[in-house]
């Protein structure tokens, strides 16, 4: 019975041996080690054995039994080696293949088209000045010539904050101390001029701005660039010049302007910039309403 034990044990090896898969190894294990397999047959005829043979058969068995369990180990080890392999060298990155670039996004055309404007200006010997989003109306009215009953300072047209939660407001402002959404980028110019306390100043101010203000062309929050040159001698033909080649630098050389009389509060004279359409060459159409012109923005001579 042992010598059938050990030829057990060799044709247990050559199966696991064999075995090509996890579903191999596991039969090969039912079939010897199982309550019906090979091994539980041989030991079934222990009792007609002599009982001075039955120690070493029984012993001979527990020796083939961990010897089958470790065959099954080693098997189960190397199958899953095999299936490892397989799968690296199915998954192999070819490193000789060009690299496939990643698609980046793009910059927002409103932060390229306030970068342009700064270095345009920039050039043109002005520097960037900043103030708080969030505003005293002294500042974004009082100084600015606004009357107390100017339709801009109207809820309707203007987003004010909570009253109750307000900090100090500056020193020598008119009552009542009012905090607002800043409605323009002017009240950077004031600071700018507070700050300089004399001439020259040479400011561009870009920025954020809100208003009660939401249709097909209109948004509450929108984005606003203003310069200021205060210094004396400076005159409307310095205004015109400076706003010519600023429209010729962001719009094209071949662009033209005109000046149109207007009102703001705070310039005197004011005036409205109109470009030469860009698309129509100034000839007109739907775009232009078929003006040849189209209003880009407000200018005028800071009014004292």
């Amino acid at each position: 019975m042992i010598e059938e034990l050990k030829s057990l044990l060799t044709e247990a090896k050559a199966d696991l041996e064999s075995a090509s898969d996890d579903a191999q190894v596991e039969a090969t294990r039912i079939k010897y080690l199982g309550k019906k397999g090979s091994l539980s047959a041989v030991l079934r005829g222990m009792g007609k054995l002599a009982a001075e043979e039955r120690p070493k058969v029984g012993e001979a068995a527990n020796q083939v039994k961990a010897a089958i369990e470790e065959a099954l180990e080693r098997a189960r080890s190397a199958v899953r080696d095999r299936a490892l392999q397989a799968d690296l060298a199915r998954d192999k990155i070819d490193v000789t293949l060009p690299g496939r670039p990643q698609k980046v996004g793009h910059r927002h055309p409103v932060s390229l088209a306030m970068d342009d404007l700064i270095e345009i200006f920039a050039r043109l010997g002005f520097h960037v000045a900043d103030g708080p989003e969030i505003e005293w109306d002294v500042y974004n009215f009082e100084k600015l010539c606004f009357p107390p009953d100017h339709p801009a300072r109207d809820m309707q047209d203007t987003l004010f904050l909570d009253q109750a939660t307000l900090p100090e407001p500056p020193k020598g402002a008119p009552a009542p101390h009012l905090r607002i959404l800043r409605t323009h980028t002017s009240p950077v110019q004031i600071r700018a001029m507070l700050e300089a306390k004399e001439p020259p100043v040479r400011v561009i101010t870009p920025g954020k701005v809100y208003r009660c203000d939401s249709d097909i062309t209109h948004t509450p929050m929108f984005h606003q660039v203003e310069c200021l040159h205060v210094e004396e001698g400076v005159s409307m033909a310095h205004l015109r010049g400076t706003l010519d080649a600023f429209v010729k630098a962001f719009f094209g050389p071949d662009i033209r302007t005109r000046l149109r009389p207007s009102y703001f509060p705070f310039v005197e004279p004011g005036a409205e910039v109109d470009i030469s359409h860009p698309l129509c060459g100034g000839k007109g159409c739907k775009i232009c309403k078929f003006t040849g012109w189209l209003e880009v923005l407000g200018a005028g001579m800071v009014n004292p």
